[in-house]
């Protein structure tokens, strides 16, 4: 192992290269990382930078911080972030504007109008079964970061996934979301790519925002955020809660349908708190401290059995610290060092009838994970740019079950298990000319269960001409098995662990161009696919290697400025994950649809905000709960939904938001007996002091 860290460490600076749109990389305020804008005020996300061809930029001193305000452009920009990632894939960001204009109340929501995305987890009635999936990859083979550390700790069972709806929105600066090379950065797990939630900082005078919401099905939801900055110290503290009980009629044969015809146990309440403190030191150096405590309390509602009464708490903390440092003489070297603990405690519980007797079962999974990383970002020369550093992470896990039912006691167990890695990664962009660039990336990973591995990557990006790129990427990756997977007994559904499971191994790949239509239409196209072997799934109620899936599909982003108020955007994904071996083989992942749109139109002018979002939902195989007459491959139907999102100004620093969601009122299936309740709305107070 010392050896490899010695090759690996001289190998690195000789290796990798950057491009001369780098060049430009001053970081004037240590605080944070600026990406580049344009001033196209679209809807959701540009897709493309304005200048398509890279230029050499001379350096320009640093800039004085500046105030961010309420007028500030609303948009998601689909650009590389020249200052830290490569551009042969795209970096979709969608900003906290936006996602106020969209009336998002958790990740979930944020997410699932970004492209790539097919999300079911997502809105009124929906649960953590249903899933996420990017590019036809599992929410569980992505990584998720708050401000650049690992929120995922790779749990599976008892609902342990990532869970969307519990991430709060009002303590997100913006969301970044990445793949290809970009992702060596961060994981080689990333077959899914990476979602970056970068958290608000204070600035200028101290600011109180607020709002409050009620509506259908007993909702209401309270958001606070205090910050600002006093000398060299910056702070922001918010606070949100969110309740909807989630009680309407779904029609006969839809999970969790009761006696009187409601969905039942679909009920959700989460409470997040949020704090950050940022301190800077001099001219070179900063320290920045935030905290993440959340509390969350709902029903399950499965899809495998007809009435499920689980429950499920999730409490959640995360806490980080950073310290940035300005190298050198010059702007061109910059080192960030960061620790980091996040912990996850789920407890599954809830009666269960088997054989006509009521018995009780329970589940906790209580993991902490303690991560450092070091992150050097070098302008080697003009032409070369590195970032190389060192990952360390490691993760314990006590799992602990329990059921009165007399077939399962013999599981009952407490399992303490722990496991330690650590990698080293380098991305490197070179240009061979103002218009060619190639990136190159690594990472190799020593772990304490599964050994040694090398995940190498590759990219590329070519201006024809100053309206058009074509780029390309492949990254090649391994994702381990969880340790509950590997040692846990899930009693909620009877699984089973597997200590011999095996990686997950495989690579993704993109193709795709750029275009610049017009200075007010702009485009992104890109081709997507992964071969992924020896995939963890459920047989025969075990965790198995279930064999190959190939992944092919289309990803397209267009976005036009009408005017300086109106804007839109489309956005569509299609998706072909099908399997390659075992009993399924041939047919498509279950909960994953083909054919995912969103589109919208926008305006907003003086305060008035108005915005239509329109989503077409080919539907998705049924893969479990099958009713008598169903087959395996049968697809949930397609649907169309329509919602509206408004702000009327009451006064200069008080609005009225309107929120009308399913204006069709059609109850659609949402993904395999999980329907929508029809039209539902909400009405809400937002202020700004």
């Amino acid at each position: 192992m010392n050896k490899c860290l010695l090759l690996l460490s001289a190998a690195l600076p000789s290796m990798l290269i950057v491009s001369p749109a780098f060049a430009d990389s001053n970081i004037p305020n240590l605080n944070e990382v600026e990406l580049p804008s344009n001033n196209a005020e679209l809807l959701t996300q540009q897709s493309i930078p304005i200048e398509v061809q890279p230029e050499t930029q001379p350096e320009e001193p640093p800039q004085t911080e500046t105030t961010p305000t309420d007028e500030a452009d609303i948009n998601i920009e689909a650009i590389g972030e020249k200052d830290t990632l490569p551009q042969s894939t795209p970096t979709y960001v969608i900003e906290k504007e936006e996602i106020q204009k969209q009336g998002a109340s958790s990740l979930a929501d944020v997410l699932k109008k970004m492209p790539g995305f097919a999300i079911n987890d997502a809105g009124h009635g929906a649960d953590i079964h249903t899933g996420t999936y990017y590019r036809g990859a599992s929410i569980n083979q992505s990584v998720f970061l708050i401000n650049g550390r690992k929120i995922n700790n790779d749990v599976n069972t008892y609902h342990g996934g990532t869970d969307l709806n519990s991430i709060p929105v009002e303590s997100i600066e913006r969301v970044e979301l990445y793949s290809g090379t970009a992702s060596a950065l961060y994981g080689s797990s990333a077959f899914g790519g990476v979602v970056n939630i970068i958290t608000k900082e204070g600035y200028g005078t101290p600011k109180l925002t607020g709002s409050v919401e009620f509506g259908s099905l007993s909702l209401n939801n309270q958001q606070a955020s205090y910050g600002g900055s006093v000398g060299a110290v910056r702070y922001n503290f918010s606070f949100e809660r969110f309740f909807i009980d989630n009680r309407y009629r779904v029609p006969v044969g839809a999970a969790n349908r009761d006696s009187q015809g409601f969905l039942s146990n679909a009920d959700t309440a989460t409470s997040t708190y949020f704090g950050s403190l940022a301190i800077d030191l001099n001219q070179r150096n900063s320290l920045n401290l935030d905290i993440t405590k959340l509390s969350s309390r709902r029903g399950l509602v499965y899809f495998g059995f007809p009435l499920q009464r689980d429950r499920l708490d999730h409490d959640g903390f995360n806490v980080g610290l950073s310290w940035k440092t300005r190298l050198g003489n010059g702007e061109s070297s910059n080192l960030t060092t960061s620790i980091g603990y996040n912990q996850d405690y789920f407890s599954t519980y809830g009666p269960t009838v088997f054989s006509g007797r009521e018995f009780y079962r329970t589940g906790v999974l209580d993991t902490q994970q303690i991560t450092a990383r070091v992150d050097h970002d070098w302008q080697v020369t003009p032409n070369n740019k590195l970032r190389w550093g060192l990952d360390l992470k490691n993760t314990d896990l006590i799992g602990d079950v329990l059921s009165t039912n007399p077939s399962r006691v013999a599981n009952n167990e407490t399992e303490n298990r722990s496991v330690f890695n650590t990698a080293l990664f380098a991305v490197n962009t070179f240009n061979l000319n103002n218009d060619f660039q190639i990136d190159l990336g690594l990472r190799q990973s020593f772990d304490a269960q599964f050994g040694s591995y090398f995940n190498p990557s590759a990219g590329l990006r070519y201006a024809l001409t100053p309206r058009l790129a074509v780029r390309g990427s492949w990254a090649g990756g391994q994702r381990n098995p969880g340790l509950d997977q590997l040692y846990v007994y899930d009693t909620v559904h009877g699984w089973e662990p597997n200590p011999d499971l095996e990686p997950e191994t495989g690579s993704s790949w993109t193709a795709g161009v750029d275009v610049s239509f017009s200075d007010n239409l702009t485009g992104q196209f890109t081709y997507f696919g992964s071969s992924i072997s020896d995939r963890l799934g459920i047989i025969a109620g075990r965790w198995e290697n279930i064999g190959l899936v190939d992944t092919n599909g289309l990803e397209a982003a267009l976005q036009l400025k009408v005017t300086p108020s109106w804007s839109t955007f489309l956005n569509y994904t299609y998706t072909d994950a099908q399997i390659k071996t075992g009993t399924e083989r041939g047919l498509q992942l279950g909960l994953i649809p083909y054919s995912v749109l969103q589109a919208g139109v926008g305006y907003q002018n003086s305060g008035w905000q108005a915005n239509l979002y329109v989503t077409y939902n080919s539907g998705a195989r049924r893969a479990f709960f099958n009713r008598p007459g169903e087959r395996t491959t049968d697809f949930a139907p397609s649907f169309v939904n329509l919602d509206f999102s408004g702000r009327i100004p009451l006064t200069s620093n008080l609005g009225l938001t309107v929120y009308l969601e399913n204006l069709l009122g059609e109850q659609y299936e949402r993904v395999n007996r999980i329907y929508s309740p029809g039209f539902t709305f909400r009405l809400g107070l937002s202020s700004n002091l």
